[in-house]
Order: structure tokens, then sequence, then C-alpha cells
């Protein structure tokens, strides 16, 4: 099967706030698996993006999630008309043909179909199918990048220490307030002035976590706001849709992040 299909032919556009291009290039150099590590929306998954297009590689991306299975990942046997077929998964794909493997928020998936990537993340570098009888060694352009969100652990939910350890790892957070106003002008078509208003509403209601919200708006967010607004809805409603209603639903919060919202508006 072509990968053709996964090829990013355009750039896609990422605004670097640390090391983190160096970093993944020099591990990539090095065929070295990734952890990124960051809250949702602080711009993993461009990243990834953004360094499959520099290295001119495949990207295959994989969205974990709790009923994930290692047949999803590796492959399995499916009834076709002549009979019986043996169909690669898109980690066994990527492992064949030497592409990035990326898979989003792995700590959705169950412990037990995690393990299935360890023997890609050592010198081994090999995928075991033991459905299939088979052991495939990994191309020399294949590389395993994971996504993480520390803020989501707990006893049940939580990366193993045998797997955590595997990886390099890169952390992300929000971007400095200049950084993320110019990523929201890019991205959302708002002018720099509606632009700094949502970076500082989005300032605003990260200072409230860890009092009654698990995470502050995020930059995903901010954009949303944004094209909204210019879309034509006023600013008000655009950030109550986009950022006060899906990021909690407790009537107190809602009511201190409009008032930390309100201090923002011009």
């Amino acid at each position: 099967m072509s990968l053709d299909a996964y090829r990013i032919t355009s750039e896609p556009y990422y605004q670097p706030h640390g090391d983190e291009i160096e970093i993944f290039r020099a591990a990539y150099d090095e065929r070295l698996p990734v952890m990124l590590k960051g809250p949702t929306g602080c711009g993993k998954t461009r990243f990834v993006e953004h360094m499959a297009w520099r290295l001119g590689r495949p990207l295959i991306t994989v969205a974990a999630h709790e009923d994930m299975t290692a047949a999803d990942l590796a492959g399995r046997y499916l009834l076709e008309p002549e009979g019986t077929v043996w169909h690669d998964g898109p980690l066994t794909q990527a492992v064949r043909q030497g592409a990035i493997c990326y898979l989003d928020e792995i700590v959705e998936a169950r412990q037990d179909t995690t393990v299935v990537i360890h023997p890609l993340t050592d010198a081994r570098r090999v995928l075991p199918l033991e459905k299939h009888n088979e052991i495939v060694s990994a191309h020399a352009d294949f590389q395993l990048t994971i996504s993480y969100n520390p803020g989501y652990q707990s006893a049940v939910k939580d990366l193993k220490e045998s797997t955590k350890q595997r990886f390099l790892a890169i952390d992300f957070s929000y971007p400095p307030p200049q950084v993320e106003s110019a990523i929201v002008t890019r991205e959302s078509g708002a002018d720099a002035a509606l632009a700094d208003v949502l970076v500082a509403i989005g300032q605003r209601s990260r200072n409230l976590q860890g009092h009654g919200l698990d995470e502050g708006a995020s930059t995903r967010m901010l954009i949303h706001a944004g094209r909204l607004v210019r879309g034509g809805l006023p600013l008000a409603t655009a950030v109550q849709s986009s950022i006060v209603l899906p990021i909690t639903d407790n009537p107190d919060v809602r009511a201190a992040l409009r008032a930390a919202i309100d201090a923002c508006m011009p």
C-alpha cells in the first residue's frame, strides 16, 4: 500500500517557542522514539505535522481510545470474497514503509495495548505480529512519536513507567502571549487587537486551573473564538460558545470564568 496519501505537501504553520524543532530532528536522525507532553490544544499535533513536512516523511496518525486493541494498531485477518486475508494496521504500515507513526493521546489506550510498541522503542526496532507469525523489522526511516497529557494522569489512566522511560520527552505548554497572539491571528484570521484580547482571556482562564477548572482555555479554543468573530458573531457570544460552555458545566465556575473574561473585554 502506497503512503502517498499520508505525505504532507504544504508546510503546516507552526511557531516554535523553544528548542523543540532541534530536539525532534536530532531524535529522528538517531531514530529515537519521542513523547510530547503537554495540555490539550497547545500545538502538539501541529508540531508533529510540521516536523513530518520538514523531514519529508509520511505521517500516519492514530487517535488512541479506550477500546483500541493491539490488533487495531498491528493488523488483523479479515474475511474477503477470496478468503481470509491479513491487513496491516496503521502501525505496521508505518514500520514496513518508513513513515512517522504518531499515537495521539496514548494514555487513552489500555495499558495492555500500548505494550505492543515496546519492541519498537529499544535496540530491537521490531514489531512482532503474533497472529500473522511474523516479526517485522522497522524500516530505516521509521520513527515513533506519542503524545501525552500529564494533566489527565491518575491511578487508572497513566502510562506505565516501563513505557515512559523508553521515550525522549519534549515538554509543551501554551506559548508566551506574544507568540500565542501571532498564532491566533494567523490561524483564525482575526486582527492583532482581537487576538491580544483572546490571549488575555486564555491567560485569565488558565489562572483558574486548580480552582474549579482542570485546564484553562487552549490555544485551539482561542482560534475558534477568533473564527466565530470573523464570521460575524459578537465577541461575548463567540467566547461564551467556544470557551465558557465547553470548558465547564459547573454554574459557579462558569460565573467566575465569565467575570475573569469580562475584565479582558474591550
